[in-house]
């Protein structure tokens, strides 16, 4: 009897689900940040910072929960994959990162060379940046 009320409850949250986003790197990373906020502001006591950071730690966790229950799943995916290329190229200490002024493409340069002519790989729009 109580299996069969798992299954349906199970079956029902699929059903519900589908279609839906669901979570990915950056929905977690805004988990997490609105988690540490709440904990910063637990221990602080009642004023204006306090305020603040509540106002953060609802923000970040209804940001979440609608990227989870989003049905365009096009425009989450690409705000996700954003966000991983900015962190990749933080991590990325080798390389500079530019963007052509003509078709916009991401141009990866290895740091330290000076002034070099760039090419894109796209448009062959070449350009000048130091590195």
């Amino acid at each position: 009897m109580f299996q069969q009320f798992l299954y349906r409850l199970k079956a029902g949250f699929q059903n519900f689900m589908a279609g839906r986003y669901g979570t990915d790197k950056l929905g977690l990373t805004l988990l997490v940040a609105a988690l540490v906020i709440s904990l910063v502001s637990a221990f602080l006591g009642p004023g204006l910072v306090k305020l603040l950071l509540s106002f953060a730690y609802y923000f970040l966790m209804c940001w979440a929960i609608f990227r989870m229950f989003s049905r365009n799943t096009y425009a989450r995916y690409e705000e996700n994959r954003k966000f991983l290329r900015f962190f990749d190229q933080l991590k990325d200490r080798q390389h500079r990162y530019f963007e052509c002024p003509k078709c916009r493409q991401s141009v990866r340069v290895p740091r330290g060379k000076g002034k070099i002519a760039i090419t894109c790989p796209r448009c062959r729009e070449k350009f000048i940046k130091k590195t």
